[in-house]
Protein backbone atom coordinates (compact mmCIF):
# COMPACT_ATOMS: atom_id res chain seq x y z
CA UNK A 1 0.00 0.00 0.00
CA UNK A 2 1.58 3.58 -1.44
CA UNK A 3 2.29 5.98 1.79
CA UNK A 4 -0.05 8.95 2.06
CA UNK A 5 2.63 11.49 0.95
CA UNK A 6 2.77 9.53 -2.40
CA UNK A 7 -1.10 9.59 -2.44
CA UNK A 8 -1.74 12.96 -2.68
CA UNK A 9 1.02 13.71 -4.63
CA UNK A 10 -0.57 11.77 -7.56
CA UNK A 11 -4.18 13.39 -6.35
CA UNK A 12 -2.50 16.77 -7.08
CA UNK A 13 -1.05 15.61 -10.25
CA UNK A 14 -4.30 14.14 -11.23
CA UNK A 15 -6.13 17.25 -10.34
CA UNK A 16 -3.77 19.43 -12.33
CA UNK A 17 -4.29 17.22 -15.00
CA UNK A 18 -8.15 17.85 -15.61
CA UNK A 19 -7.84 21.39 -14.98
CA UNK A 20 -5.23 21.64 -17.88
CA UNK A 21 -7.55 19.34 -20.11
CA UNK A 22 -10.79 21.72 -19.32
CA UNK A 23 -8.66 25.18 -19.24
CA UNK A 24 -7.73 23.97 -23.16
CA UNK A 25 -9.14 25.51 -26.42
CA UNK A 26 -10.24 23.47 -29.56
CA UNK A 27 -9.89 26.79 -31.33
CA UNK A 28 -8.95 30.25 -30.88
CA UNK A 29 -10.72 33.06 -32.67
CA UNK A 30 -9.95 36.44 -32.75
CA UNK A 31 -12.99 39.26 -32.61
CA UNK A 32 -14.19 42.38 -31.33
CA UNK A 33 -16.41 42.18 -28.78
CA UNK A 34 -19.28 44.12 -30.01
CA UNK A 35 -20.87 45.52 -32.91
CA UNK A 36 -23.15 48.22 -33.32
CA UNK A 37 -25.30 48.10 -36.71
CA UNK A 38 -28.17 50.08 -38.19
CA UNK A 39 -31.16 47.93 -39.30
CA UNK A 40 -31.30 47.47 -42.82
CA UNK A 41 -27.76 47.68 -43.16
CA UNK A 42 -24.86 45.09 -43.08
CA UNK A 43 -22.79 43.69 -40.43
CA UNK A 44 -18.87 43.45 -41.50
CA UNK A 45 -17.67 41.05 -38.23
CA UNK A 46 -13.53 41.25 -38.32
CA UNK A 47 -12.64 37.15 -37.47
CA UNK A 48 -9.78 35.43 -37.42
CA UNK A 49 -8.95 32.14 -35.60
CA UNK A 50 -5.78 29.76 -34.73
CA UNK A 51 -5.43 25.97 -33.85
CA UNK A 52 -4.05 24.97 -30.78
CA UNK A 53 -0.82 23.37 -30.71
CA UNK A 54 -2.42 20.18 -29.18
CA UNK A 55 -4.18 20.01 -32.81
CA UNK A 56 -2.04 21.07 -35.44
CA UNK A 57 -1.03 17.84 -36.71
CA UNK A 58 -4.81 17.21 -37.24
CA UNK A 59 -6.24 20.31 -39.15
CA UNK A 60 -4.85 20.68 -42.62
CA UNK A 61 -4.81 24.25 -44.23
CA UNK A 62 -5.23 22.92 -47.76
CA UNK A 63 -8.46 20.57 -47.20
CA UNK A 64 -11.41 23.34 -47.67
CA UNK A 65 -12.64 24.83 -44.20
CA UNK A 66 -16.20 25.88 -43.58
CA UNK A 67 -17.20 28.18 -41.66
CA UNK A 68 -20.19 28.08 -39.30
CA UNK A 69 -21.49 31.40 -37.55
CA UNK A 70 -23.77 29.79 -34.11
CA UNK A 71 -26.29 32.14 -32.15
CA UNK A 72 -26.82 32.65 -28.78
CA UNK A 73 -25.35 29.25 -27.46
CA UNK A 74 -22.51 27.69 -28.97
CA UNK A 75 -23.80 23.71 -27.69
CA UNK A 76 -25.71 24.06 -30.91
CA UNK A 77 -25.74 20.11 -30.72
CA UNK A 78 -28.54 20.45 -28.54
CA UNK A 79 -30.45 23.83 -30.59
CA UNK A 80 -29.26 23.39 -34.26
CA UNK A 81 -31.38 25.89 -35.49
CA UNK A 82 -28.87 28.45 -33.27
CA UNK A 83 -26.48 27.74 -36.33
CA UNK A 84 -27.66 30.98 -38.70
CA UNK A 85 -24.53 30.55 -41.61
CA UNK A 86 -22.49 27.82 -42.95
CA UNK A 87 -20.08 28.39 -45.61
CA UNK A 88 -20.70 24.89 -47.13
CA UNK A 89 -24.49 25.44 -47.58
CA UNK A 90 -26.21 27.41 -50.32
CA UNK A 91 -29.29 28.37 -47.84
CA UNK A 92 -29.06 29.34 -44.50
CA UNK A 93 -30.86 31.82 -42.11
CA UNK A 94 -28.63 35.00 -42.45
CA UNK A 95 -27.86 36.07 -45.62
CA UNK A 96 -24.17 36.76 -45.57
CA UNK A 97 -20.92 35.59 -47.41
CA UNK A 98 -17.07 35.13 -46.25
CA UNK A 99 -14.84 37.50 -46.94
CA UNK A 100 -11.95 36.50 -45.38
CA UNK A 101 -10.01 33.49 -47.22
CA UNK A 102 -10.03 30.71 -44.78
CA UNK A 103 -6.80 28.62 -46.25
CA UNK A 104 -5.50 31.46 -44.18
CA UNK A 105 -7.20 31.74 -40.82
CA UNK A 106 -9.19 34.69 -42.18
CA UNK A 107 -12.89 34.12 -41.31
CA UNK A 108 -13.83 37.91 -41.46
CA UNK A 109 -17.37 37.50 -42.32
CA UNK A 110 -20.53 39.68 -43.67
CA UNK A 111 -24.41 39.73 -42.99
CA UNK A 112 -27.05 41.31 -44.95
CA UNK A 113 -30.17 43.36 -44.46
CA UNK A 114 -29.94 43.34 -40.60
CA UNK A 115 -32.85 43.66 -38.43
CA UNK A 116 -33.30 43.75 -35.03
CA UNK A 117 -33.94 39.97 -34.70
CA UNK A 118 -29.79 39.75 -35.09
CA UNK A 119 -29.23 41.33 -31.96
CA UNK A 120 -27.32 38.51 -30.06
CA UNK A 121 -24.03 36.89 -28.97
CA UNK A 122 -22.21 34.80 -31.70
CA UNK A 123 -19.62 32.42 -31.94
CA UNK A 124 -17.62 30.67 -34.44
CA UNK A 125 -17.21 27.29 -35.44
CA UNK A 126 -14.57 25.39 -38.54
CA UNK A 127 -15.44 22.30 -39.79
CA UNK A 128 -12.18 20.62 -42.41
CA UNK A 129 -11.80 17.10 -42.63
CA UNK A 130 -11.30 15.57 -39.91
CA UNK A 131 -11.11 18.90 -37.83
CA UNK A 132 -13.68 20.00 -36.53
CA UNK A 133 -14.19 22.59 -33.35
CA UNK A 134 -15.85 25.42 -31.51
CA UNK A 135 -14.40 28.62 -29.99
CA UNK A 136 -16.52 28.22 -26.86
CA UNK A 137 -14.78 31.11 -25.10
CA UNK A 138 -15.05 33.96 -27.39
CA UNK A 139 -18.34 35.67 -29.11
CA UNK A 140 -19.20 38.53 -30.85
CA UNK A 141 -22.16 40.85 -29.86
CA UNK A 142 -24.07 42.44 -32.22
CA UNK A 143 -26.62 45.30 -31.49
CA UNK A 144 -28.78 46.26 -34.09
CA UNK A 145 -30.59 49.81 -33.44
CA UNK A 146 -33.23 51.60 -35.72
CA UNK A 147 -30.68 54.88 -35.59
CA UNK A 148 -26.89 55.27 -35.37
CA UNK A 149 -25.13 56.54 -32.51
CA UNK A 150 -23.30 59.79 -32.72
CA UNK A 151 -20.02 60.34 -33.82
CA UNK A 152 -16.84 61.30 -31.20
CA UNK A 153 -16.05 65.02 -31.82
CA UNK A 154 -12.37 66.05 -30.26
CA UNK A 155 -9.98 69.27 -30.62
CA UNK A 156 -6.39 68.86 -30.69
CA UNK A 157 -5.14 71.78 -28.42
CA UNK A 158 -6.51 74.91 -27.31
CA UNK A 159 -8.58 76.58 -29.61
CA UNK A 160 -6.43 80.32 -29.96
CA UNK A 161 -7.67 83.14 -31.92
CA UNK A 162 -5.12 83.46 -35.11
CA UNK A 163 -3.90 79.91 -34.60
CA UNK A 164 -4.19 77.28 -36.97
CA UNK A 165 -6.53 74.42 -34.94
CA UNK A 166 -7.60 71.00 -35.99
CA UNK A 167 -10.79 69.25 -34.92
CA UNK A 168 -11.45 65.08 -35.74
CA UNK A 169 -14.53 63.47 -35.98
CA UNK A 170 -14.91 59.92 -36.49
CA UNK A 171 -17.74 57.31 -36.31
CA UNK A 172 -17.41 53.15 -36.63
CA UNK A 173 -18.24 51.95 -40.14
CA UNK A 174 -20.38 48.65 -39.90
CA UNK A 175 -20.63 48.23 -42.94
CA UNK A 176 -17.39 49.10 -44.96
CA UNK A 177 -18.87 48.57 -48.24
CA UNK A 178 -21.53 51.17 -47.88
CA UNK A 179 -19.25 53.57 -45.68
CA UNK A 180 -21.03 56.78 -43.50
CA UNK A 181 -19.98 60.09 -45.11
CA UNK A 182 -18.89 62.89 -42.53
CA UNK A 183 -20.20 66.19 -43.21
CA UNK A 184 -19.34 69.70 -41.19
CA UNK A 185 -20.73 72.84 -40.12
CA UNK A 186 -18.83 75.52 -38.69
CA UNK A 187 -19.12 79.36 -38.80
CA UNK A 188 -16.21 80.14 -40.76
CA UNK A 189 -13.86 78.68 -43.88
CA UNK A 190 -12.54 75.44 -43.28
CA UNK A 191 -10.61 72.80 -45.25
CA UNK A 192 -11.39 68.63 -44.39
CA UNK A 193 -9.48 65.52 -44.87
CA UNK A 194 -11.41 62.21 -44.95
CA UNK A 195 -10.08 59.00 -44.59
CA UNK A 196 -10.94 55.43 -43.50
CA UNK A 197 -8.76 53.76 -40.88
CA UNK A 198 -8.73 50.28 -39.15
CA UNK A 199 -9.06 50.23 -35.46
CA UNK A 200 -7.31 47.96 -33.08
CA UNK A 201 -10.07 45.47 -33.23
CA UNK A 202 -10.03 45.56 -36.92
CA UNK A 203 -13.12 47.57 -37.09
CA UNK A 204 -13.40 49.98 -39.71
CA UNK A 205 -13.84 53.95 -38.68
CA UNK A 206 -13.86 56.91 -40.77
CA UNK A 207 -12.03 59.92 -39.83
CA UNK A 208 -12.27 63.42 -40.75
CA UNK A 209 -10.05 66.14 -39.91
CA UNK A 210 -11.51 70.04 -40.19
CA UNK A 211 -8.85 72.45 -39.95
CA UNK A 212 -8.96 76.62 -39.74
CA UNK A 213 -8.10 79.79 -38.19
CA UNK A 214 -10.72 80.87 -34.97
CA UNK A 215 -11.38 84.48 -34.11
CA UNK A 216 -13.25 85.61 -31.17
CA UNK A 217 -15.77 86.18 -33.09
CA UNK A 218 -16.16 82.36 -33.23
CA UNK A 219 -16.01 82.00 -29.26
CA UNK A 220 -19.19 80.35 -28.04
CA UNK A 221 -20.24 79.30 -31.60
CA UNK A 222 -21.05 75.76 -32.75
CA UNK A 223 -20.44 73.57 -34.56
CA UNK A 224 -21.63 70.36 -36.17
CA UNK A 225 -20.55 66.83 -37.43
CA UNK A 226 -22.72 65.26 -39.17
CA UNK A 227 -22.74 60.72 -39.84
CA UNK A 228 -24.35 60.22 -42.95
CA UNK A 229 -25.10 56.28 -43.48
CA UNK A 230 -26.90 55.20 -46.83
CA UNK A 231 -29.30 52.41 -45.69
CA UNK A 232 -30.89 50.92 -48.87
CA UNK A 233 -32.37 54.13 -51.10
CA UNK A 234 -32.27 56.31 -48.01
CA UNK A 235 -30.11 57.63 -45.50
CA UNK A 236 -29.70 57.90 -41.39
CA UNK A 237 -28.12 60.52 -39.94
CA UNK A 238 -26.52 61.36 -36.42
CA UNK A 239 -24.62 64.54 -35.09
CA UNK A 240 -22.54 65.94 -32.78
CA UNK A 241 -22.33 69.38 -31.66
CA UNK A 242 -19.93 70.81 -29.47
CA UNK A 243 -19.26 75.08 -28.59
CA UNK A 244 -16.10 76.36 -29.68
CA UNK A 245 -14.25 77.62 -26.73
CA UNK A 246 -11.75 80.11 -28.00
CA UNK A 247 -8.78 82.10 -26.18
CA UNK A 248 -8.11 85.86 -27.07
CA UNK A 249 -7.16 88.50 -25.62
CA UNK A 250 -9.31 91.92 -24.55
CA UNK A 251 -11.33 93.10 -27.52
CA UNK A 252 -13.75 96.06 -27.27
CA UNK A 253 -12.03 98.11 -24.70
CA UNK A 254 -13.97 100.92 -23.50
CA UNK A 255 -13.97 103.33 -21.19
CA UNK A 256 -16.51 105.83 -19.53
CA UNK A 257 -16.90 108.77 -16.85
CA UNK A 258 -19.92 109.48 -14.95
CA UNK A 259 -21.12 112.72 -15.07
CA UNK A 260 -19.44 113.19 -18.39
CA UNK A 261 -20.64 116.93 -18.00
CA UNK A 262 -17.76 119.22 -16.87
CA UNK A 263 -17.68 119.02 -12.93
CA UNK A 264 -17.06 121.89 -10.13
CA UNK A 265 -13.04 120.56 -7.83
CA UNK A 266 -14.54 118.51 -5.20
CA UNK A 267 -16.77 116.48 -7.26
CA UNK A 268 -16.72 112.78 -7.61
CA UNK A 269 -15.98 111.12 -11.14
CA UNK A 270 -16.40 107.43 -11.65
CA UNK A 271 -14.28 105.59 -14.67
CA UNK A 272 -15.01 102.34 -15.87
CA UNK A 273 -13.57 100.07 -18.26
CA UNK A 274 -15.25 97.17 -19.89
CA UNK A 275 -14.19 94.92 -23.05
CA UNK A 276 -14.31 91.22 -23.75
CA UNK A 277 -12.04 88.67 -23.21
CA UNK A 278 -11.41 84.71 -22.64
CA UNK A 279 -10.44 83.88 -20.12
CA UNK A 280 -11.84 86.98 -17.78
CA UNK A 281 -9.54 90.06 -17.57
CA UNK A 282 -7.16 89.69 -14.72
CA UNK A 283 -5.96 93.54 -14.80
CA UNK A 284 -7.16 96.70 -15.58
CA UNK A 285 -5.09 99.98 -15.74
CA UNK A 286 -5.66 103.66 -15.98
CA UNK A 287 -3.74 106.15 -17.58
CA UNK A 288 -3.53 109.96 -17.63
CA UNK A 289 -2.23 112.50 -19.99
CA UNK A 290 -1.70 115.67 -19.61
CA UNK A 291 0.41 118.02 -21.51
CA UNK A 292 1.81 115.58 -23.29
CA UNK A 293 2.87 112.67 -20.80
CA UNK A 294 0.98 109.68 -20.15
CA UNK A 295 0.92 108.85 -16.19
CA UNK A 296 -0.15 105.55 -14.88
CA UNK A 297 -2.70 106.44 -12.16
CA UNK A 298 -4.83 103.26 -10.73
CA UNK A 299 -6.13 100.03 -11.43
CA UNK A 300 -8.75 98.14 -11.26
CA UNK A 301 -12.35 98.30 -13.43
CA UNK A 302 -13.52 101.25 -11.86
CA UNK A 303 -11.03 103.96 -10.64
CA UNK A 304 -13.12 106.82 -8.68
CA UNK A 305 -11.87 110.42 -7.58
CA UNK A 306 -12.60 113.63 -5.89
CA UNK A 307 -11.78 116.06 -8.85
CA UNK A 308 -8.78 118.37 -7.67
CA UNK A 309 -7.79 121.53 -9.64
CA UNK A 310 -4.89 119.06 -11.76
CA UNK A 311 -7.33 115.93 -12.22
CA UNK A 312 -8.39 117.63 -15.33
CA UNK A 313 -7.44 115.22 -18.47
CA UNK A 314 -7.59 112.75 -21.11
CA UNK A 315 -8.20 109.88 -19.18
CA UNK A 316 -8.33 106.23 -20.87
CA UNK A 317 -7.80 102.40 -19.67
CA UNK A 318 -5.78 99.20 -20.38
CA UNK A 319 -7.43 95.53 -19.93
CA UNK A 320 -5.18 92.41 -20.10
CA UNK A 321 -5.38 88.29 -19.92
CA UNK A 322 -3.37 85.79 -20.51
CA UNK A 323 -3.69 86.27 -24.36
CA UNK A 324 -2.56 89.87 -24.63
CA UNK A 325 -3.40 93.51 -23.48
CA UNK A 326 -6.11 96.01 -25.05
CA UNK A 327 -6.44 100.21 -25.46
CA UNK A 328 -9.74 101.71 -24.40
CA UNK A 329 -10.63 104.80 -26.25
CA UNK A 330 -10.00 108.41 -24.43
CA UNK A 331 -12.77 110.52 -22.36
CA UNK A 332 -12.39 113.70 -21.22
CA UNK A 333 -12.04 114.72 -17.69
CA UNK A 334 -13.15 119.12 -17.61
CA UNK A 335 -13.19 120.56 -14.61
CA UNK A 336 -15.88 124.06 -14.63
CA UNK A 337 -14.43 127.65 -14.11
CA UNK A 338 -10.60 126.63 -15.55
CA UNK A 339 -9.90 127.41 -18.93
CA UNK A 340 -8.50 125.17 -20.89
CA UNK A 341 -4.98 126.23 -21.99
CA UNK A 342 -4.96 126.84 -25.77
CA UNK A 343 -2.42 124.61 -27.95
CA UNK A 344 0.79 126.65 -28.75
CA UNK A 345 0.15 125.18 -32.06
CA UNK A 346 -2.95 127.74 -32.80
CA UNK A 347 -0.71 130.53 -32.04
CA UNK A 348 1.95 129.23 -34.27
CA UNK A 349 -1.01 128.91 -37.17
CA UNK A 350 -3.00 132.08 -36.81
CA UNK A 351 1.17 133.98 -36.70
CA UNK A 352 1.85 132.35 -39.56
CA UNK A 353 -1.60 133.61 -41.45
CA UNK A 354 -1.16 136.80 -40.60
CA UNK A 355 2.16 137.20 -41.77
CA UNK A 356 1.05 135.87 -45.26
CA UNK A 357 -2.17 137.74 -45.34
CA UNK A 358 0.49 140.93 -44.55
CA UNK A 359 3.31 139.98 -47.22
CA UNK A 360 0.51 139.78 -49.68
CA UNK A 361 -0.48 143.35 -49.02
CA UNK A 362 2.88 144.88 -49.42
CA UNK A 363 3.40 142.60 -52.92
CA UNK A 364 -0.14 144.68 -54.30
CA UNK A 365 0.76 148.04 -52.71
CA UNK A 366 3.91 148.26 -54.48
CA UNK A 367 2.96 146.82 -58.10
CA UNK A 368 0.40 149.06 -57.76
CA UNK A 369 2.90 152.09 -57.04
CA UNK A 370 5.06 150.91 -59.48
CA UNK A 371 2.50 150.93 -61.97
CA UNK A 372 1.07 154.69 -61.41
CA UNK A 373 4.89 156.20 -61.36
CA UNK A 374 5.21 154.97 -65.64
CA UNK A 375 1.74 157.00 -66.36
CA UNK A 376 3.38 160.28 -69.08
CA UNK A 377 3.28 164.14 -67.23
CA UNK A 378 -0.19 166.36 -67.66
CA UNK A 379 -1.71 163.00 -67.77
CA UNK A 380 -3.59 161.65 -64.87
CA UNK A 381 -5.61 159.02 -64.61
CA UNK A 382 -8.92 160.70 -64.36
CA UNK A 383 -8.32 162.22 -67.81
CA UNK A 384 -7.29 158.62 -69.15
CA UNK A 385 -10.67 157.31 -67.55
CA UNK A 386 -12.07 160.00 -69.00
CA UNK A 387 -10.92 159.64 -72.49
CA UNK A 388 -11.84 155.60 -72.30
CA UNK A 389 -14.79 156.07 -71.70
CA UNK A 390 -15.67 158.87 -74.38
CA UNK A 391 -18.14 157.18 -77.11
CA UNK A 392 -16.17 157.07 -80.40
CA UNK A 393 -18.78 158.87 -82.41
CA UNK A 394 -18.62 161.68 -80.32
CA UNK A 395 -14.89 162.22 -80.56
CA UNK A 396 -15.20 161.58 -84.56
CA UNK A 397 -17.91 164.43 -84.85
CA UNK A 398 -15.28 167.07 -83.06
CA UNK A 399 -12.62 166.17 -85.44
CA UNK A 400 -14.85 166.66 -88.56
CA UNK A 401 -15.76 170.19 -86.89
CA UNK A 402 -12.36 171.52 -86.54
CA UNK A 403 -11.44 170.55 -90.04
CA UNK A 404 -14.03 172.86 -91.97
CA UNK A 405 -13.52 175.75 -89.20
CA UNK A 406 -9.65 175.90 -90.61
CA UNK A 407 -10.95 175.58 -94.42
Amino acid sequence: MACPENMFFLIVLFISGVLVCFGQRDLITTMPDRLDVLTGSCVQIPCSFDIPDQHKDTFNSTILTSGVWIKENSNFGERPDNVIFNSSKTVNRYQGKITGNMSQKNCTTVFFNVTTNYTDVYFFRIESQPFRATDYDKSVYIDVRDFPSSPVLSVSGEVKEGTLVSLNCSAVTPCPEHPHELTWTLPTQFTTENQLQENPDQTKSVLSTVTFTPSYLHHEKNITCTAVYPVGTSNKTAEHNMMLNVSFSPKDTSASISPDDPVFVGSCVNLTCSGTANPPVTNFTWFKISEGKTTQVASGQSYTLNVTVGDGGLYYCEARNSQGCGKSNEVQLAIKGQEEPVNPKVFEIVGKTLGLIFLFSLIIFFAWRRRTSRLPSGFDMTDRSQGLNSPVGTVCSNQATVSRGNQ
